[in-house]
């Protein structure tokens, strides 16, 4: 019997059986291709249903010919009904049920630029990208809901089991349910009953041409935190006149939109966990009858169980957590918990599919491969003696793979446990789920027979010691002393890292008077969990960077949830400038240059300065190595600099090469 009774039980919605309870939330993966499907999107959704998804509800499909992205698999004509077949087929091997997401962003945007080809309910901007687009007529909208309900029609004869309307996070059926966003005169704008209009009558035309047994669900935006838009009475109101067509199948709710709020629909450590589901439990008594999802930050078992039990929902949709993986289901089914490779929500997901090629992931370098639900590296023919110094992710990556493989590894670490800088990070306000990552690559070790050796300064005898045929350096690497800073100020600790003062100040419970400089040169999520961090044990904090805003190697989500937590401490920022000397720190100045004109200001009561910076290897281990005859593998920051997502990736790759 599994501990989650009620999330693995069968049951039926919308005439339609699934095997659980569980189901995989629509996320862009981008791993179509000239709107066709690939190995990898194929890969990629097998995973997951042999994973233990009951249902997977794909990323937006093309489903209007008007413009048919290229990165989204073609679903408008007949011609598409081959690659849609595919699709189906690879969940339906696998007893998963396959849904279809009708979405169109409308003037919605958030990678650079604006859309020339946008859509939308009034000539009014986007609030992220300032797209205006074209104003839908009558006509237009009328003709939108035919397409739309033929593809849904196409999708059915191709075995897809339904459809879901994605109508929040800020696209276009959200759009027209805003009064911040519709100012049409028309009968799809006006009061709350014209702005839902166009999503009651799509659904409508749905049911009246696909039939029973064909599931239609709906995302409805729940508080989309935009002044003059939908709050939760709102959406209540929006859910209540929704409901009443009486064709749907189940629904869930979004937060966030297309501004400074879009962060919201990615909750994550800086908030309590699962945080949306009151909210839903409240949204879902308008009409309780239908099947409700639960969603929003939920990665653990116990909370989908609890949410599906105390009255919240009645299926759990897992997005994130299913890419880090796809076995989340199995495992949890079968009491193995503890090898769930738990989403971290850190959103590089987001940002490999909005920025990159397609969705990956910092706690699954495996994304999109084949098999990759139960991957198992290949076993060696012949054993070797693996030696690995260092015990941050990358380094245990290669070392539980390695082993799983059949050689023989020891690990020597430098401190009295794993995780390298990354724990620092999880430490952090933010970053307690990165620990996720290495928990993982430590337990896997630990299953693979790794010998752990903490508390070691690994020195060249020390690594001779130990007679390896391969050495593998994972050292790390080092911040860069910022030009102003004399060297006798860091080698007499006068001013450290950032890594080495939030170390320093960890049991911390004084609050230092003056200012904290913090002199970013990283732009990367763990030097402004520092700051906020410091801003706890400072009176004040300020953050100096010489480009023209901070935050520049993150993601849009995580840049805004930035800003919010910053100017919520109260942390000031101070842009295109960088410090000039040290000269009159003594007297608590310290003067800051306008790079682009020159002009200097004086930063007073300064107390302390620290600095977050490029790196370099810490390498000196290698040439001595390399002399003694030893084979020599450098892997993450050791190799050179790099983020979490490439130390897993490269450790993996090297772990299956040794």
């Amino acid at each position: 019997m599994s501990n989650y009774q009620q999330l693995f039980s069968p049951w039926t919605l919308g005439g339609i059986p699934l095997r659980n309870r569980l189901a995989h939330a629509s996320i862009l993966t981008h791993f179509a291709k000239d709107g066709r499907t690939t190995d990898k999107l194929l890969n990629y959704l097998a995973s997951r249903a042999e994973g233990g998804a009951g249902m997977i509800v794909t990323e937006p499909l093309a489903m209007l010919a008007r413009v048919p992205s290229s990165n989204r698999v073609h679903a408008y004509a007949d011609h598409t009904l081959p690659e849609l077949s595919k699709l189906v087929a690879a969940v339906e091997a696998h007893g998963t049920r396959l849904i279809g997401q009708i979405q169109d962003p409308g003037r919605g945007r958030h990678e650079v630029g604006r859309n020339e080809a946008a859509i939308g309910a009034s000539a009014l901007p986007d609030d992220l990208s300032w797209t205006v687009p074209h104003v839908l007529s009558t006509a237009e909208i009328n003709a939108l809901i035919e397409e739309w309900a033929s593809s849904c029609q196409r999708l059915q004869r191709a075995g897809f089991s339904g459809v879901e309307i994605s109508a929040g996070h800020g696209h276009l059926f959200h759009q027209f349910l805003s009064s911040h966003a519709n100012k049409r005169q028309d009968e799809f704008g006006g009061d709350l009953l014209g702005r839902t209009r166009f999503v009651i009558q799509l659904i409508e035309r749905i049911r009246g041409v696909c039939g029973r047994p064909f599931i239609i669900g709906i995302k409805l935006p729940a508080d989309d935190s935009i002044k003059g838009s939908i709050d939760l009475q709102e959406a209540e109101n929006i859910a209540r006149l929704v409901s009443a067509c009486g064709e749907l199948d189940y629904w869930t709710f979004a937060w966030g939109g297309h501004s400074d709020s879009l962060w919201t629909h990615l909750p994550g450590a800086e908030g309590p966990r699962a945080p949306y589901l009151p909210a839903i439990k409240r949204l879902r008594s308008v009409a309780p009858e239908i099947p409700s999802g639960a969603l929003g930050y939920i990665t653990d078992p116990n909370e989908a169980e609890t949410a599906l039990t105390d009255g919240t929902a009645d299926i759990v949709f897992l997005g994130r957590a299913l890419i880090a993986d796809p076995a989340w289901g199995e495992k949890a089914r079968l009491g193995k918990e503890n090898e769930i490779r738990y989403c971290v929500s850190c959103n590089t997901c987001w940002r490999a599919t909005v920025e990159g090629g397609g969705v990956a992931c910092d706690n699954n370098p495996l994304v999109g491969q084949k098999g990759e639900a139960f991957w198992r590296p290949a076993r060696v023919n012949e054993s070797r003696r693996i030696v690995v110094v260092g015990a941050g992710v990358a380094g245990l990556e290669v070392a539980w793979v390695a082993a799983t493989r059949g050689h023989s590894v020891t690990l020597v670490g430098r401190t009295d446990g794993v995780g390298g800088k990354t724990r620092v990070h999880a430490d952090l306000p933010g970053g307690e789920n990165l620990s996720s990552v290495y928990d993982y690559q430590y337990l896997a070790g630990q299953r693979a027979g790794v010998q752990f050796l903490f508390n070691q300064q690994a020195s060249l005898q020390d690594i001779l010691a130990l007679a390896p045929d391969t050495v593998v350096l994972a050292t790390g690497a080092t911040m860069s002393v910022p030009d102003f800073i004399p060297p006798e100020y860091v080698s007499e600790g006068v001013i450290t890292d950032i890594r080495q003062l939030v170390v320093d100040l960890a049991s911390s419970t004084f609050k230092e008077s003056g200012t904290l400089v913090l002199v970013d040169k990283d732009h990367t999520e763990m030097t402004y969990a520092a700051a906020e961090f410091l801003a706890e044990r400072f009176e004040r904090v300020i953050v100096v960077t010489p480009r023209d805003r901070i935050a520049s190697d993150c993601s849009l989500i995580n840049r805004q949830k930035i800003y919010t937590s910053l100017h919520r401490s109260g942390v000031r920022i101070i842009t295109s400038c960088e410090p000039t000397d040290l000269d009159s720190l003594e007297r608590g100045v310290l003067p800051v240059r306008n790079i682009f004109n020159g002009d200097i200001e004086k930063l007073d009561e300064v107390a302390a300065i620290t600095y977050s910076t490029a790196r370099h290897p810490n390498d000196a281990l290698a040439k001595p190595l390399e002399a003694a005859g030893y084979k020599v593998v450098r892997v993450g920051d050791c190799f050179a600099p790099r983020s979490l997502l490439a130390s897993t990736a490269q450790g993996l790759a090297i772990g299956c090469e040794l």
